[in-house]
């Protein structure tokens, strides 16, 4: 394999009150995130809120700006607009409505004959228009929050069977915290919460395990040549030393792919991209300074591998 670095003694457990505390700071970001999406009132999508969304494009160019002065006179300020440039078709957007009481196809047509009155010499063709009732809205979001803690039972279970109960309980705070703390920044930068979102929070929850599979794999052989010196501080930090290039490859490449859809892939997929990145950025952090310094805790205050 590629050497990016070579041989390195990095002292990773020697820095673990501090990533403690930083990872602390993000876990509560995330649990303050998660409270205020479970009272509903965190900038939700219309696939958790409930809402209406129309997809068209303009004959002649047309700027958002346009759009939403036109939009707010009419009584529709709080529409959300997003032009698709990724489109074939140009000055194509993307308008979107959150839940109100008359969500449904009153509210598309009223849009629409906005839009007609308000351009007359620049038609908007509908493309498509998707609408999600607040009834939906809230079995998705119990079904969203079902699905990650089932989610992170089965690594639970899955890391306990394959190591130890130790180990899997570290596995699993290390992907609480990756979740947590991901959902936080999103929440900070404001970001919308849709089922994109839960889709990347799930798919960097596998990705962070991976990693953390990696590094308890080799910590798991080290210790069958360290065992005698009874040193596992040395033990995590030779383990996580020697796989550091390998660590960097696959998560340098990983996020290569993933910027490239950030940056290309357009609008529709922008956050759920950032997400991505995000948790590669968070998932590998966390296999270095928390999943392993956190067993090493343990066995700080309950011996049971040098015994």
């Amino acid at each position: 394999m590629m050497e990016i670095l070579k041989k390195t003694n990095i002292n990773f457990v020697g820095m673990r009150y501090y990533a403690f505390l930083f990872s602390g700071i993000l876990a509560t970001l995330g649990i303050i995130a998660f409270v205020f999406i479970f009272m509903g009132k965190a900038n939700l999508g219309i696939d958790f809120a409930g809402g209406t969304m129309i997809q068209g494009s303009f004959e002649k160019p047309m700027s958002i700006g346009q759009i939403r002065n036109a939009l707010g006179r009419n009584g529709y300020g709080n529409a959300e607009i997003t032009e698709l440039k990724a489109r074939e078709v140009p000055y194509f957007f993307m308008i979107r409505l959150k839940s109100t009481a008359e969500t449904g196809s009153k509210v598309s047509n009223e849009v629409l004959d906005v839009l007609k009155k308000e351009f007359p010499d620049n038609n908007f063709r509908k493309d498509s228009v998707d609408e999600v009732g607040p009834a939906v809205g809230k079995i998705l979001q119990q079904q969203a929050r079902l699905a990650v803690l089932i989610a992170l039972a089965g690594i639970l279970v899955y890391i306990w069977i394959r190591f130890d109960f130790r180990f899997g309980v570290a596995a699993t705070i290390a992907t609480f915290h990756d979740v947590l703390a991901v959902l936080g920044i999103m929440f900070i930068l404001h970001k919308e919460i849709t089922l994109l979102i839960v889709t990347a929070l799930l798919t960097l929850a596998g990705y962070s395990l991976t990693d953390t599979v990696v590094v308890y794999d080799r910590i798991r052989e080290n210790l069958k040549v360290f065992r005698k010196k009874g040193d596992f501080a040395g033990t995590i930090n030779a383990s996580i030393n020697e796989i550091l290039n390998r660590t960097l490859m696959t998560g340098g490449t990983t996020l290569l792919a993933v910027l490239s859809v950030f940056i290309f892939a357009g609008e529709v997929v922008h956050d759920f991209a950032l997400a991505l990145i995000l948790g590669i950025l968070v998932g590998t952090y966390s296999s270095w300074f928390v999943a392993a310094p956190i067993v090493l805790e343990w066995e700080k205050w309950s011996p049971k591998r040098f015994k």
